[in-house]
């Protein structure tokens, strides 16, 4: 088959047309009213779950969406005909379980299929004695890790248990703040003293992670602040184990494992839980789109109105100051009590908030928010399952590694450095952090019998080259040099593909909404966090302006926790209105 190349400005190349084909999301049978209680701009999953939350409560809500599917970064889309992509994000964990059991998602057609093992680190050397090359495959066995560890170091294999222990004791201890907004420090510092008791419960769940911690407090707080390898390097010595464990420390962010905080972001990836595993992480059937769909179905049996295609121009704001509800692109206007933004906070505040409602302080501190990207997203379908020297399978079979991520160029920590550093020089890292998934080795609805799917998810990619502007041949250049390091690890791959769709920083900002292509809705900074995020003063989930509160991933406790930035917004309109 000839290969084609997909980008959503239009342009096609190669014998098979490459048109997004129907995974399209319907609305609901529902006529869009002209009053609501409460509006959500935004089908992504955050915004799709406090629409769920708010009709439970007894509020009459709609979702609006402005493409064509439903989910935001959480979709599935048909790039090529018979390969359904996760489009933008790839893999589920973090999830709250609470969510997921209040809105019964598993009855709502949301399926999940784990992994075990679920990393694959395969090295680009020599086999000895016509042996292949060594690869590092971890899983939720620790038997096994320990022999795979001690391939490279027995000392590491040794210390590897007590180390997932730390890891999993810390990560534990946050699990209370994810589920709370942060401490309302107006509230509890200002006002009568009967406002102030009532503030002083958002003080509980803090409280919770100090007790949770205890003499980890001080362990807590390095790994927040820390490089990464400033925690990995007292534990391991081994370079192809501490760079896979820092792949989870820089993915989806422009730092390098030597930067202060990288280590956040690797607890992050810790703590999530699926299926009542920690940690694990899975492949959700058809694609991320299910996650949405799920959502959407159960908000949908509440009641909710779920439009797509529906184009938000700008909030409504009354000569009291307050958001009266939004007019669409078209001019249509739409009245609520209450608005809810699912869009980045400067989507938000810089494109549709009138700017006249706005201080020029928040305009300001807006305009401070970092969103820098790394990301580049190479959707690519492929007719043959990659075959990996380090670990070779015959006959187009699958291995267990094969539904691991799989992580490239991760030899050595240095590696990764090298690839950060071209990114800040403004240039594409020639050898570039790759982290490859094929879901469809697990999900067979994924595409064609004997094809599959495959998700490159690399870094560093700056959202402008040395300046300018990505250009067609930029993007196709990039993609060239990835599918090379993929090939020297698995010779065929670049015969196999059958198309592929590449997502550049801009890209990502300009299909998804994603400002800067930041994946998390804004840097995982330590500055970017709890009663920082996205701003100092806009940690509580309400805006300056009364009415118009912000429910996505740019809030606490950020990009990746699926669902509770919706759920604590939620809680906080409703409070707001009085209602339970």
């Amino acid at each position: 088959m000839a290969a084609a190349v997909w980008s959503d400005r239009g342009r096609r190349s190669g014998t098979l047309a490459a048109t997004v084909i129907s995974s399209r999301s319907r609305s609901s049978h529902s006529v869009l009213k002209s009053q609501y209680d409460a509006l959500v701009i935004g089908g992504g999953h955050n915004g799709l779950v406090a629409a769920a939350y708010l009709q439970k409560g007894g509020l009459k809500t709609a979702v609006l969406e402005r493409r064509y599917v439903l989910g935001g970064a959480a979709v599935s889309e048909e790039i090529f005909p018979g390969f359904r992509f996760s489009r933008c994000s790839y893999l589920l964990s973090l999830l709250r379980p609470h969510i997921y059991n209040d809105l019964e998602l598993k009855k709502h057609g949301l399926k999940v299929y784990m992994r075990d093992p679920h990393a694959f680190t395969p090295m680009l050397e020599e086999g000895v004695r016509g042996a292949p090359p060594r690869s590092l495959t971890l899983g939720s066995d620790l038997a096994m890790n320990q022999r795979e560890i001690s391939k490279f170091s027995e000392k590491d294999a040794k210390a590897f248990p007590d180390f997932v222990a730390h890891l999993e004791k810390l990560a534990e201890a946050i699990h209370p703040l994810l589920d709370a907004p942060p401490v309302n420090i107006p509230g509890v510092t200002s006002g009568s003293l009967r406002k102030r008791l009532a503030a002083a419960k958002t003080l509980i769940p803090i409280v919770k992670c100090g007790v949770k911690l205890g003499r980890n407090i001080p362990d807590f707080y390095e790994i927040i602040t820390a490089p990464i390898m400033k925690i990995l390097n007292p534990w391991f010595e081994s370079e192809p184990l501490k760079a896979t464990l820092a792949t989870d420390a820089v993915i989806g962010a422009m730092t390098s494992p030597s930067n202060p905080g990288s280590g956040y972001v690797l607890l992050h990836h810790v703590m999530g839980e699926l299926e009542k595993e920690k940690g694990a992480w899975g492949y959700v059937e058809g694609g991320m789109g299910g996650v949405s769909q799920a959502i959407a179905s159960a908000a949908r049996s509440y009641g909710v109105d779920i439009f797509t295609e529906k184009d938000v121009g700008q909030v409504l704001v009354g000569s009291d100051g307050a958001a009266k509800g939004v007019v669409l692109k078209d001019g249509t206007e739409i009245h609520s009590k209450a608005v809810l933004s699912n869009a980045t906070p400067h989507v938000t505040f810089k494109h549709i908030v009138p700017q006249a409602a706005l201080s020029p302080k928040l305009i300001k501190a807006i305009d401070q928010i970092d969103y820098t990207s790394p990301v580049t997203k190479i959707n690519v379908a492929v007719d043959k399952l990659p075959n990996f020297l380090a670990s070779p399978t015959p006959n187009n079979k699958p291995g267990p590694h094969h539904q691991c991520s799989i992580h490239l160029n991760c030899e050595s920590v240095e590696v990764l450095e090298s690839a950060y550093k071209e990114a800040m020089n403004g240039r594409p890292s020639v050898r570039p952090m790759i982290e490859m998934t094929i879901p469809s080795v697990l999900d067979p609805t994924l595409a064609p019998p004997g094809c599959h799917v495959v998700s490159l998810f690399t870094q560093f990619t700056p959202y402008h080259i040395e300046g300018r502007e990505w250009t067609e041949q930029d993007r196709e250049a990039y993609a060239d040099n990835v599918f090379d390091w993929v090939e020297q690890y698995a010779p065929g791959f670049k015969k196999s593909v059958v198309g592929r769709d590449v997502l550049t920083p801009p890209d990502l900002e300009r299909i998804f909404g994603l400002t800067g292509g930041n994946i998390f809705h804004g840097s995982m900074s330590l500055d970017q966090l709890y009663l920082a995020r996205p701003l100092p003063f806009l940690s509580e989930y309400r805006s300056p302006i009364k009415g118009l509160y912000l429910c996505g991933s740019g809030c606490h406790p950020g990009g990746g926790v699926m669902g509770s930035p919706g759920w604590n917004a939620a809680l906080t309109v409703m409070a707001d209105l009085k209602h339970h």
